[in-house]
């Protein structure tokens, strides 16, 4: 699945499943711009770092000015998951996630669409998390969903032009961050949930997202393909 030739903005690239999407597409053969926030991470042939706060509306201008030239894949990737039970919200934390996990990726879209070719490619990833609800993850959730609606109204608006939007909704991935918000004992519930046995890999995520972003996918568009190992099923 070759992406020679193909430029591509993936937010939250420097850890995770963004550093594994950003290697997965430059390992295809695209040019790849990411985004961070504190450290970019170890330098990725093929690919260029941006510092941008999705909590900060005004860094999607130093994204763009990088693909001026064009642009055919764009991965919302970036997000926010902090765990806070309903009681305790208040209208700041419920202002950061919509604009992190929302208003951020809805606004890249939305900057995309001139700057991407007939053909391109948009990749939105969600969370199981929005069919299979935890305590405190109100927010996390509700704004999930909204990303998901985003692409499904999405491929109905760029159909003509033939690109594709899509949502991938990865189950328990195996990152930093579900190691520090999990007990060991929460983990190996989770694998043994799951129908092939062992928690996902941001690897096992990324090669679905490049499939999405592939010239192999041209008739896959509006679906939300839930990555999880069968978890779900």
């Amino acid at each position: 699945m070759t992406l020679n030739g193909k430029t591509a903005i993936v937010t939250g690239g420097s850890r995770g499943i963004g550093r594994a999407i950003v290697r997965r597409l430059a390992a295809g053969g695209a040019r790849v711009v990411y985004t961070y926030v504190n450290e970019p991470g170890e330098a990725v042939a093929g690919a260029e770092a941006v510092r941008a706060d999705q909590a900060d509306l005004a860094s999607l201008g130093a994204i763009f000015e990088r693909v001026a030239d064009g642009l055919d894949i764009l991965v919302n990737n970036a997000a926010a998951a902090d765990r806070k039970i309903i009681a305790d919200l208040d209208p700041a934390d419920i202002e950061r996630a919509m604009t992190v996990n929302f208003t951020f990726p809805l606004l890249a879209v939305q900057r995309a669409i001139p700057l991407l070719r007939d053909g391109g490619r948009i990749v939105n990833i969600s969370t199981l998390n929005t069919v299979v609800p935890a305590p405190g993850l109100t927010l996390y959730c509700a704004s999930k969903a909204a990303l998901e609606q985003l692409s499904a109204v999405a491929a109905r608006e760029l159909g003509e032009r033939r690109i594709t939007v899509n949502t991938v909704s990865p189950g328990a991935t195996d990152t930093d961050l579900l190691r520090s918000t999990n007990s060991p004992e929460g983990l190996a519930q989770s694998a043994a949930m799951t129908a092939l046995r062992r928690l996902g890999t941001p690897d096992d995520v990324a090669a679905v997202v490049e499939l999405l972003a592939s010239p192999a996918a041209g008739w896959i568009t509006g679906q939300n393909i839930r990555a999880t190992g069968g978890l779900l099923v």
